[in-house]
């Protein structure tokens, strides 16, 4: 394996990349150098590579490429690297993630198998077997807010007491909060847990002992503020943050909302060159809904003091 850092605990603000593809539709590297270098440089804590960069569009090839390309970069920039490694067996799932974890990730993680119904038993199997083949952290993504049924606390915790501290949770399934609170106890509050959400659930998710968050790229400036203010003890800031930030994200229902709306987004901060997403899309934003999301964001950089050029 790479030298990279390999850290024993993820922790802090871990923004999922959107991934950028050229008009030919191939994945655009030099945009994702750009827009990793400007999450790193506002203070991200790390990269990640999830549902919102498209990784269920892309092929067996492309995802290696991506791993790679990411594992070089977080390898020199000394920073954490979250591969998502998901898939439906156990024998690909394994693959993959002593793939990711050759190729510089300092973390993995997986969403379990969405094409049928599982018993409990053989998604625990999936994770046990995973878990054990690796020497970094995994993440266990319950994604049931966008694909599948949500992962059962219980069957969570056992993984966490065979593990340990290498076991790592992102729980997507509603009631958020309370589940949230309900894994920690099963735990006895060991549990290391990250907000999904895109900030929607953060204050919440924060007072109940979060150890960080996976948003947006788009908007991460005003995730990294909120982080900041409340790790200071300053929850009145991040309320005044909150209410525009869930004004842009309460437009984002779906996983190609999310896509559609980011991208746009990173177009306007000069970040990207263009919004293409691998289709078919489920979402696509019309004028309407663009010039809502274009309102609330700028009313969340002028909360969060950040300079946006207009609109041309």
């Amino acid at each position: 394996m790479i030298d990279s850092i390999t850290p024993s605990r993820l922790n802090g603000v871990l923004p999922v990349l959107q991934t950028p593809f050229t008009d030919k539709g191939e994945i655009d590297f030099e945009t994702l150098a750009g827009e990793a270098a400007w999450l790193l440089e506002m203070g991200a804590d790390g990269l990640v590579v999830g549902m919102v960069s498209e990784v269920l569009r892309l092929s067996d090839a492309e995802r290696n490429e991506l791993c790679s390309f990411l594992g070089d970069l977080a390898t020199r920039e000394r920073t954490q690297f979250v591969m998502s490694v998901g898939a439906e067996s156990t024998h690909i799932v394994v693959e993959n993630g002593l793939r990711a974890e050759s190729l510089g990730a300092t973390a993995v993680m997986a969403i379990p198998p969405i094409a049928v119904a599982l018993g409990e038993s053989e998604v625990f199997g999936y994770y046990e077997t995973l878990i054990a083949a690796l020497s970094i952290p995994v993440v266990v993504q319950d994604a049931s807010g966008y694909v599948g049924t949500p992962l059962s606390v219980s069957m969570m915790a056992r993984l966490r007491t065979g593990f340990g501290e290498r076991v790592v949770f992102k729980p997507e399934a509603t009631p958020i909060g309370p589940r949230l609170s309900e894994l920690k106890d099963a735990t006895g509050g060991l549990a290391d847990i990250f907000e999904g959400t895109g900030g929607i659930s953060l204050i919440d998710s924060v007072r109940r002992g979060i150890a960080g968050t996976m948003p947006g790229a788009d908007v991460c400036w005003s995730i990294l503020l909120m982080w900041k203010a409340m790790q200071a003890g300053d929850f009145p800031t991040a309320y005044r943050i909150q209410g525009p930030l869930l004004s842009l994200l309460t437009i984002q229902t779906s996983l190609d909302s999310f896509l559609a709306v980011e991208k746009h987004l990173l177009v306007r901060q000069g970040i990207f060159k263009n919004t293409h997403c691998r289709g078919p899309v489920g979402y696509v934003l019309d004028p309407i809904t663009t010039l809502e999301v274009d309102r609330a964001f700028a009313s969340l950089a002028d909360v969060c003091d950040r300079v946006i050029e207009p609109v041309l």
